[in-house]
């Protein structure tokens, strides 16, 4: 297969017509684009509250704490949920070589979880939010989140279980998923809201602060990353053994992670040294991901440079691997005695998520976008300035955070006045902003070249040939 073909089927499998149902995946892009730009917005008031600039002073329904569960929901519950439901429908399909159980039932998910995310988000205005860290949807909308992740599991299990012959990876982590996030979510939304109080429902709210990432967005990523690389690269992925390892490394130490954010709390010691040790053997874990990748990219390093959503992919690997280096470091005590609730944990939550999924994701849609609007990028300059943008910008983000962290620990363990943390901390928060708006800049890029592209509109710049063989349409 050519590096311009343009199927994404794996080699020597027959191209199946109507296999996916183009329009809904991107109608799921543009919905996740959609409540990025919010979450970017509810950031951006945040950023602007903490240096007093911000310009919507006096609204209860735009305090700074309402929009600040706005920013955190929408990225993941609006964006990242939606953009990994796109993605699902265009690869599960195509993995199985059989369609989802239903299409009427995808429409339907589409057009149910948008009143999910946007009841959750007028709820949260309303001042209905759950004491729960990612989880304040309101009481009313959990179940209806639950019914969504069950009919989400059955569309997408089906194809799966129909498959014949032995299943690639992508759906081992798919099928993993399915699970664990309806578990989870009805975990964090309801044991520690309705049946465990005290200190034990903290445990709990805990594990599913981490299980959301670790058990949701993780197996999907990475799930998602096994089955592009290799089409990108036309190459089989480096070794099968170490995929395997990478999965039931995952499985069996990433769900026992959560409670490290409750160090030095009456939680028993027990379950802290427990999380502390699993979350280091995560580390070890995504090292043998990591490995598997480069591996597979091994004499194929050209493509960083020629083909774009590689680069965004493995850009998105390289900082995964900083982000759960940096995290086996600071869940140990030692460290948390000078980072615990500093900036430090900011920056690290603001690079996993954007600077890992968010890149896959972006990477994903800059692949696919040209094959479900069937012309060429609007603007290949456009492209390049939206990944050097965001990388840029979430890069300096991390590091700006990270060191505001380190001043912050440093400033309290001294015993210094509560104020001169907070005045050592303003130059900081002010690079973040710009850093925010950096990437928001480079959101809008794409944006601007996603209109165009779907409008049939042509640029005078010219195409290069590398650009459109190895990643558009030619």
């Amino acid at each position: 297969m050519s590096a311009g073909t343009v199927t994404t089927l794996p080699p020597n499998q027959p191209e199946h017509e109507n296999l996916v149902e183009e329009r809904l995946v991107a109608w799921f892009f543009v919905a996740a684009l959609v409540y990025m730009a919010v979450s970017f917005l509810g950031g951006l008031l945040m950023a602007l509250q903490l240096v007093r600039w911000n310009p919507l002073q006096g609204s209860e329904w735009l305090s700074p704490g309402r929009w600040r569960m706005i920013h955190t929901n929408a990225i993941a519950y609006g964006f990242l949920a939606n953009a990994f439901l796109g993605a699902l429908h265009w690869a599960v399909p195509r993995l199985t070589l059989r369609p989802v159980l239903s299409r009427a039932l995808s429409y339907f998910i589409f057009v149910a979880w948008q009143v999910v995310v946007l009841s959750t988000a007028a709820g949260i205005l309303m001042g209905q939010a759950q004491g729960i860290e990612w989880g304040e949807t309101p009481v009313w909308i959990d179940p209806l989140a639950l019914a969504g992740l069950l009919l989400v599991a059955i569309n997408f299990m089906a194809p799966i279980i129909k498959a014949e012959g032995p299943l690639y990876v992508t759906l081992w982590y798919f099928m993993a998923a399915f699970v664990w996030t309806f578990l989870t979510y009805a975990m964090g939304n309801f044991l520690p809201e309705y049946f465990v109080p005290g200190t034990s429902g903290g445990a709990i709210a805990g594990l599913f602060i981490h299980d959301l990432v670790g058990l949701f967005v993780t197996p999907l990523g990475w799930g998602l990353m096994y089955y592009f690389v290799p089409i990108l690269l036309q190459k089989p992925i480096w070794s099968h053994g170490l995929s395997l390892v990478g999965f039931w490394g995952l499985a069996f130490f990433y769900p026992l992670n959560g409670i490290h954010h409750f160090l030095y709390t009456p939680i028993p010691m027990f379950l802290q040294y427990g999380a502390v040790i699993a979350t280091i053997a995560v580390e070890l874990v995504v090292t043998t991901v990591i490995i598997n990748f480069f591996g597979t990219i091994w004499g194929s390093g050209k493509a960083v440079v020629n083909n774009l959503p590689i680069r965004w992919f493995y850009t998105g690997m390289v900082l995964y691997f900083i982000t759960c280096f940096q995290c086996a470091l600071q869940v140990t005590l030692t460290f948390q005695a000078l980072i615990h609730f500093t900036d430090w944990v900011v920056g690290h939550a603001h690079l996993v998520m954007f600077g890992v999924f968010t890149m896959w994701l972006m990477g994903i849609m800059t692949y696919l976008f040209p094959r479900l609007l069937r012309r060429p990028w609007y603007s290949y300059t456009l492209c390049e300035w939206h990944y050097w943008l965001s990388t840029a910008g979430i890069v300096s983000m991390f590091i700006d955070l990270t060191l505001a962290g380190v001043f912050q620990g440093y400033a309290w363990a001294s015993l210094q006045p509560w104020d001169v943390s907070v005045e050592l901390s303003e130059p900081f928060w002010i690079f973040r902003i710009f850093a925010g708006l950096t990437i928001i800049a480079g959101q809008l890029c794409f944006a601007w070249n996603l209109l165009m592209t779907w409008l049939g509109k042509t640029s005078d710049e010219p195409a290069t040939s590398a650009a459109t063989n190895a990643w558009g349409t030619a």
